[in-house]
Formats: structure tokens, sequence, C-alpha cells
């Protein structure tokens, strides 16, 4: 339903995109549960990246967060009923501590420069706060980065039970 882009995972207390400290840059992703399982969103996850491979960069690395115990247990779940090889794992798998919004000009970020969109939200006052939250703001997103928005991957709903 709505992405968020963002920190984590770090101490720095203001973390920025200048000043990060020891956190990783993130994704959030807002889901209706009734629509799409949190187990579809970690096999999305999973095929998204290469389970294997740690970035060097503290800043890039592959981090699964959960938000909740029942979405690690739910994590843990699916890799065990998986093929991937767990003691090969170098994805890190985390409890959200904190989530930090990075700053608007990161948020939609391939979004940003295609005027023929973002005029489209200005006329219709959208300020940066509503664009970032806006289902079909990340569902351009996406599209204009070149992923298939008709997969049931990001759905628009105003659903108020929806999930992190």
């Amino acid at each position: 339903m709505r992405t968020r882009v963002g920190y984590a995972g770090g101490t720095k207390v203001d973390p920025t995109y200048e000043v990060l400290g020891d956190h990783t840059e993130v994704v959030q992703m807002e889901y209706d549960p009734e629509r799409l399982s949190f187990t579809d969103l970690l096999e999305r996850a999973f095929a998204e990246h290469d389970l294997y491979h740690q970035p060097q960069k503290r800043q890039y690395q592959n981090i699964m967060f959960t938000d909740t115990a029942a979405q690690h247990d739910q994590l843990l779940t699916v890799l065990d009923e998986s093929d991937l090889n767990r003691d090969r794992l170098e994805t890190r798998l985390e409890s959200l501590d904190r989530f930090h919004l990075a700053e608007a000009y990161h948020q939609k970020f391939n979004l940003r420069g295609k005027r023929w969109i973002t005029d489209v939200f200005t006329e219709a006052g959208y300020d940066d706060e509503a664009v970032r939250e806006s289902p079909a703001a990340a569902k351009l997103n996406a599209h204009v980065a070149g992923h298939d928005v008709s997969a049931p991957f990001i759905h628009q709903s105003s659903d108020p039970r929806s999930r992190r």
C-alpha cells in the first residue's frame, strides 16, 4: 500500500544521508494482510537480492527487519521450509528497533525528475509528506523503476487495518 525509505539498524539518534552512522538504508512497506501475506512479502524479498552475499559498506547491507515476534517467527519458518542454506546466509535477520524516515528528496526517488508525474501531485495539492504516504505514488514509483506493478506486490487500499 505504501512505501517509505529511511534508516534502521544502527545506534545514531538522528541519522541523515550525510551522517548515517552505523545505520543501513531501508525500505519500510505497509501492506494489507488480507490481500497479501507476510510470507508472500518474504518470498519476494528473498527473490530480490542475493541472500548469500553481503555488501561491505554498512549503508547498503542486506537486512530483513521484522516488526513483531510473530513476524520474526514466520520469517524463521519460511526459511526452514525453503531450500535456502541457512548456514551460508549472509543477509542479517533483525528485529526492528526504530525506523528513521529519510529526507524528503529520497522518498519516491524514481519519481523525482519525472515532471509529467510529479506536476500532477503538485497540482492536486500534495506536499512531500502526502506524496510519501500516497499509495498511488508508491505504485508509480515502482512503475518508473521498471517493476511490474500489475503483480500483487503493491496494492492500493484504504483499509485502516493495514500492517507494516
